[in-house]
């Protein structure tokens, strides 16, 4: 199990790639063989980052929007 995640841990793959999975991912638009390459190179330890910073980017947009709906 230790050689499954430091194998996976080392696995190069662009940030921004892991960005525009996680994206893709929250709006639902990913196909099923678009996931399966992502789940073969695709570092976990991105995809939890990137997950985390869109997720705190999303809330700070709809706050952003809130506030400027109610001026």
């Amino acid at each position: 199990m230790a050689d499954d995640l430091r194998s996976a841990v080392g696995r190069k793959s662009s940030f921004f790639g892991t960005i525009k999975a996680v994206g893709a991912s929250f709006f639902g638009v990913r196909g099923s063989r678009a996931h399966q390459s992502d789940v073969s190179r695709l570092n976990p330890v991105h995809v939890v980052i990137a997950g985390v910073v869109l997720a705190i980017g999303f809330v700070l947009f709809l706050l952003f929007v809130v506030r400027m709906v109610i001026r």
